[in-house]
């Protein structure tokens, strides 16, 4: 199935330099928005924590469960409605002594409430834990940009593993800056997806730039710039219809997908659109680049 039709020619290296204004601005403000937080808003998978999750059997309001459990430690947890009279309560204590568990959370909501509710999940994390699952979360995601990196300057050359690797450092960097600014919390399920935008980003790029080394062979006396032009606009069918069923599939998972769900699904569908959006103004312009440097060295040696 072909969504363009063949011969079109847009010029795609002509807007480059106006989309690294755009990708250099977005990518400051991510960095200046987790630098003003102070960093992240690490979930309990790195920062340590419990999470309970509670199920009442008649109305319930945030209001009124804080108001239970004045005078606990969980009076400045965070409290989050989770479904119909289903609520997450969220807090920098670890419950591993359950004496502490019973007076904190069951006494207080027993007293206010009688038993018309049900404690249907307790998740604790020790703050040594958390400490070192950040630690190995950045290291797998580091490892995994190097990796690629490998690879495609090993099975293609290195000026497009160096695009493809840069236009994924850019794909997570505006991820983790919409996070920040958005101030939602860093989760183990927002890690998950940017695993997986790193697949699917480089699965893109690689694409293109294939089609661009395919093409440079076929056409080695042509300027890069118009193979690259020429190469987007081959691919650019595949890369609408690809990018826009995956949309569509996060978009219904982000809608119906319920509360569990929404950051994970919200953090997919950031990563989609720039993971698609990179793969043609962020690698491309990358390996344009590198040639362009590889041509003026040649000159000065001349």
């Amino acid at each position: 199935m072909e969504l363009i039709k063949p011969g079109i020619h847009i010029d795609f290296v002509g807007k480059m330099k106006y989309a690294i204004i755009f990708s250099v601005i977005l990518t400051v403000i991510s960095i200046a928005s987790v630098l003003f937080h102070g960093g992240l808003n690490l979930g309990i998978d790195f920062a340590g924590g419990s999470i309970i999750q509670v199920k009442f059997q008649k109305d319930m309001t945030a209001d009124k469960i804080r108001g239970a459990l004045q005078s606990t430690r969980l009076e400045n947890s965070i409290i989050q409605q989770f479904g119909p009279n289903e609520f997450l309560i969220r807090t920098a204590e670890s419950f591993h002594d359950q004496k502490l568990f019973e007076e904190n959370v069951n006494k207080p909501l027993t007293a206010a409430f009688d038993k018309d509710y049900e404690i249907r999940r307790v998740e604790v994390v020790g703050s040594k834990v958390g400490m070192d699952f950040q630690r190995k979360a950045v290291f797998a995601v580091i490892l995994s940009w190097l990796a690629m990196l490998i690879y495609i300057a090993w099975r293609f050359e290195f000026r497009y593993g160096l695009g493809g690797i840069i236009a994924l450092v850019h794909d997570v960097t505006i991820i983790i800056g919409t996070i920040s600014i958005l101030k939602m919390e860093f989760t183990i399920s927002i890690l998950a997806a940017i695993f997986f935008i790193i697949g699917y980003s480089i699965n893109d790029t690689i694409v293109v730039l294939d089609r661009i080394r395919e093409n440079v062979k076929l056409n080695p006396r042509q300027k890069l710039a118009e193979t690259i032009n020429m190469s987007i606009n081959q691919t650019l069918s595949r890369t609408i219809l690809t990018s826009f069923t995956v949309f569509l599939t996060v978009i219904a998972l982000y809608i119906w997908g319920g509360p569990v769900l929404h950051d994970l699904a919200f953090s997919l569908l950031v990563g989609v659109v720039f993971g698609t959006y990179s793969s043609v103004f962020i690698s491309c312009p990358i390996v344009l680049f590198f040639e362009n440097l590889q041509l003026s060295k040649m000159k000065r040696k001349k």
